[in-house]
């Protein structure tokens, strides 16, 4: 009798076990997107990834401002918010809420920059439930994150922060903050650094910085193939890279926010390490990203669109 008792305990913990690890591995990654996708072209490529993606569960892009670039009008944030608008809709996905970021950066640690996206992300992270937390990746400056958390500090134990930012020396744990994302809201990567309860993920330029794509190859795989492929094509022969006289007929682009997205759908593609912060900032550990497989975040990226083709004949 006990041996039958036993039997039927050890049957009911293994389809228990099993019902909760098939959950877990089905279970989607709550998050929020904050792109400055006016900037450049890797945001778009980035974001066309992110929404193709099925381990994701968006529950929103917020715009980002990009005020420092010598093509940015005095309405960066309404540039990004107006490409990710045409994105959704050339993606079929305008059911992701988009909500307006601020338009400047902080100018005080203390003081927030009012927004849409800021109170959308406090709402967000206070409807996680139970242990989860809400993923916010971000792709340009911190502002609208950084006023969130200025805001309502309760957040920050609900929410995972992956940033691409700064330059990074892994063997001197060395930090450059003069980077395009961190130059654009230095306070607001500064209230990150200095939350130290705050799970904060860094793919710096450093490391990112090797995910290039080649024109030749961008063709190959997308020209022709729909309307979401020709419109980041479009991007790309369009767009005017000021920072650089090189490569004038742009051949290659690095793809700094593709490999953020990236490494949070395949884990398996990227290294990472624990580091202390600046010595000017609080100090703690933060999470850097020191290595990406760069073949098969290509390959990867090239397979995500195939859903969204169309036949070139």
């Amino acid at each position: 009798m006990k041996q039958q008792f036993l039997f039927i305990i050890s049957i009911f913990i293994f389809f228990t076990f099993t019902r909760t690890y098939a959950q877990l591995k089905n279970e989607k990654i709550d998050l929020i997107i904050d792109a400055d996708t006016a900037n450049e072209v890797d945001d778009l490529f980035a974001l066309a990834r992110a929404i193709n993606e099925t381990k994701f569960n968006i529950l929103g892009i917020t715009s980002a401002q990009f005020h420092t670039s010598p093509l940015a009008s005095d309405s960066s944030v309404y540039e990004s918010q107006k490409i990710n608008e045409e994105l959704l809709k050339l993606m079929n996905k305008t059911n992701i809420p988009l909500p307006l970021g601020s338009n400047a950066p902080l100018t005080n640690k203390a003081r927030p920059a009012i927004s849409e996206a800021a109170d959308f992300i406090i709402k967000k992270a206070h409807s996680m439930k139970g242990d989860k937390k809400l993923k916010v990746v971000i792709l340009g400056p911190c502002t609208n994150l950084a006023s969130a958390i200025i805001k309502d500090e309760t957040i920050i134990p609900k929410i995972q922060v992956y940033y691409i930012g700064f330059w990074h020396d892994k063997d001197q744990n060395s930090y450059n903050k003069d980077e395009f994302n961190s130059r654009n809201d230095p306070i607001a990567v500064d209230v990150l650094l200095n939350s130290p309860n705050l799970d904060f993920s860094v793919m710096t330029a450093t490391t990112c910085q090797h995910l290039v794509f080649d024109k030749s190859e961008v063709d190959k795989n997308l020209k022709g193939t729909g309307a979401i492929s020709d419109y980041l094509i479009n991007r790309w022969n369009t767009y005017d890279r000021w920072w650089t006289k090189e490569d004038p007929k742009k051949q290659k682009w690095i793809m700094w926010d593709l490999a953020i997205v990236t490494a949070l759908i395949h884990p398996e593609l990227a290294e990472k390490a624990k580091f202390i912060t600046p010595k000017e900032n609080v100090q703690r550990s933060i999470t850097i990203y020191t290595n990406i497989d760069v073949p098969k975040m290509k390959t990867d990226f090239w397979k995500s669109l195939a859903p969204n083709r169309v036949n070139k004949n």
